[in-house]
């Protein structure tokens, strides 16, 4: 097992929800940053009254990555005074079934003894030797959960039987590294359906762009802000009117796209766009294929518009494009109008 794969984890946290219904953040090891403490008592659905209750949440805040596993206390038990509880981890990757797998064995470590010492045991066991292990709570092997099977945990399929053509337009968004904004009134929706999105760019294998669940604070979108191109997750239905943070919105229950007026003249469609669409759409419709087949199709497609732009670049100099050197190849409006804003996006254009 690498060593860089325990030092990927950074905290472990534990919020409790006691008998008179009061939430607190008890406890952390090592630390956590104020400002993170703060995004993560908001993202923990013990300090959201009587809403939803959510098993299992994931997103980021300043590049770190947080999953929050939440129970309610089970007999029999330590806790006396304990309701609920919440364990929080905190990292640098994007791996959910990693640290859900994880954080539920920390979770019955301290239903059962009540104290976060015996899950500090536990957590210090995976961050030494990668695993932690006990005949009662179950075994965690860091080295069982490949980054790559997070990659394509989620159903791409899914979304084109949802979009059908209209995939394309998400495609395209994300090629041109464009803002993409998704409202669901239900989190699991909006966690399912972000992770999906960036295998259509499947030759970045960038997941730093989603954001899942963000709400609508000032600290949070100066944080969203600072990405150039986000896939982020709203359960706030005025998101909608938030035309500021998004190119692309995704109204996910009613399956409808929208284009804001600002990205239109970028993400104007033409054949090229049609060609590609036509290979999703009939890739993902083929039910011999499974996902990473069709993941794969789309690649081989995206890599054949990429070899186009490279071997554009190479005639000139400096291996850069330019709008007069794109202009000299007559393509249709649409397709010089996408290679252009393609070639920005690849750090392929000259400016």
């Amino acid at each position: 097992m690498a060593a860089t794969e325990t030092q990927l984890i950074l905290s472990v946290g534990l919020i409790e929800k006691d008998v008179n219904g009061d939430t607190l953040w008890v406890w952390c090891y090592p630390s956590v940053g104020s400002d993170l403490r703060k995004v993560l008592l908001s993202k923990c659905c013990l300090t959201q009254g009587s809403r939803d209750f959510h098993i299992f949440v994931f997103g980021q805040f300043c590049r770190t990555w947080y999953y929050i596993t939440t129970t309610e206390v089970q007999e029999p038990t330590a806790l006396q005074k304990v309701t609920h509880f919440s364990v929080v981890i905190t990292a640098k990757d994007f791996n959910p079934e990693k640290y859900a797998a994880l954080s539920r064995i920390l979770c019955r470590v301290y239903n059962k003894h009540g104290s976060p010492v015996k899950m500090m045991e536990a957590y210090v066991a995976v961050l030494t030797k990668g695993i932690c292990q006990s005949d009662e709570n179950g075994s965690f092997l860091i080295k069982d959960y490949d980054v790559r099977k997070a990659y394509l945990a989620g159903s791409v399929k899914d979304v084109v039987s949802q979009f059908g053509m209209e995939t394309i337009i998400l495609y395209t968004a994300l090629m041109l590294r464009k803002r993409i904004v998704v409202h669901h009134p239900r989190i699991e929706a909006l966690l399912e359906f972000t992770r999906v999105l960036p295998t259509l760019a499947w030759h970045r294998k960038d997941w730093s762009i989603v954001h899942p669940y963000v709400h609508l604070t000032d600290v949070e979108l100066e944080d969203l802000k600072k990405c150039p191109g986000y896939v982020a997750g709203f359960v706030d239905p005025e998101v909608s009117n938030r035309a500021d943070l998004f190119d692309v919105f995704v109204n996910l229950p009613d399956s409808v796209i929208t284009i804001s007026q600002g990205a239109k003249e970028a993400m104007a469609m033409g054949k090229l766009h049609k060609d590609i669409g036509c290979v999703i759409v009939e890739s993902a419709e083929d039910a011999d294929r499974s996902d990473s087949q069709v993941i794969k199709d789309i690649s081989l497609k995206t890599k054949e518009i990429l070899a186009n732009l490279v071997s554009l670049a190479h005639e000139s100099e400096d291996a850069k494009i330019t709008y007069e050197g794109l202009k000299r190849h007559h393509f249709p409006p649409a397709t010089e109008n996408f290679l252009f804003h393609l070639a920005a996006a690849e750090q392929f254009l000259r400016i």
